[in-house]
């Protein structure tokens, strides 16, 4: 199964969790063994949201600010590949087509953003249409979908499937802004909706989580 594996920085970055990291690793290439091919797609967190307010603090603009953001999801990704070691990962791929051509040589992947305007979110939409993946699988740091931001809203009830139509009703954020978090960002859901790309929103801090969403295990939220 061809699989977009999309890692929150609100997960291992947030403040950067040497440990996690090396879980991912772990199931990473253990889910290569079974036979997936997987590209994994790493985001800031909030060490990138805080060179986006230094960047924003020094003047530059939004695109630049999403620049500074796009270089920390690469170190991140580049940890990540490093961990895994050997078949030329360490390289990072910084286009869609790039992330394919690496895919196909090595069947694992692995990278951060790409350019501004763009979320790793919208990354992981655009890399699933270039490679035909079968499923996007986001860790995050919520169990899946909820009908309010839980950590705002005591009364917030967790979705176990919507549709794209209902998640859109749901977000607060409309349109993709520098630093943006929420579950998933509204760029991302217009090509996810557009290309019919089924997603499981899963709890991030357990690695484990992917491998059952791969598997089909009742597990998070499924958007399709």
């Amino acid at each position: 199964m061809k699989v977009v594996v999309r890692i929150g920085g609100s997960v291992i970055a947030s403040p950067p969790n040497p440990e996690l990291i090396k879980k991912y690793a772990e199931t990473v290439q253990s889910l290569r063994e079974q036979g997936h091919e997987l590209v994994v797609i790493v985001g800031g967190g909030l060490p990138a949201r805080e060179f986006i307010q230094l960047a924003k603090s020094l003047g530059l603009t939004e695109a630049e600010q999403d620049e500074a953001a796009i270089s920390v999801s690469r170190l991140f990704a580049q940890l990540l590949a490093m961990k895994l070691g050997g078949l030329g990962r360490k390289a990072i791929p910084t286009s869609e087509k790039e992330a394919s051509k690496t895919l196909r040589k090595n069947r694992i992947a692995v990278m951060g953003g790409l350019k501004p305007g763009m979320t790793t979110d919208s990354v992981a939409a655009m890399v699933a249409s270039e490679i035909d993946a079968h499923l996007i699988v986001k860790a995050t740091d919520q169990d899946g979908v909820y009908t309010k931001d839980p950590r705002r809203h005591a009364d917030a009830r967790k979705l176990d499937e919507l549709s794209f139509d209902e998640l859109d009703r749901i977000l607060e954020e409309d349109k993709h802004k520098a630093g943006i978090h929420q579950v998933i960002d509204p760029e991302a859901v217009k090509i996810l909706k557009e290309k019919h790309i089924k997603t499981v929103i899963v709890n991030g801090f357990k690695p484990e989580n992917i491998a059952a969403a791969i598997r089909g295990e009742k597990i998070g939220t499924r958007i399709q």
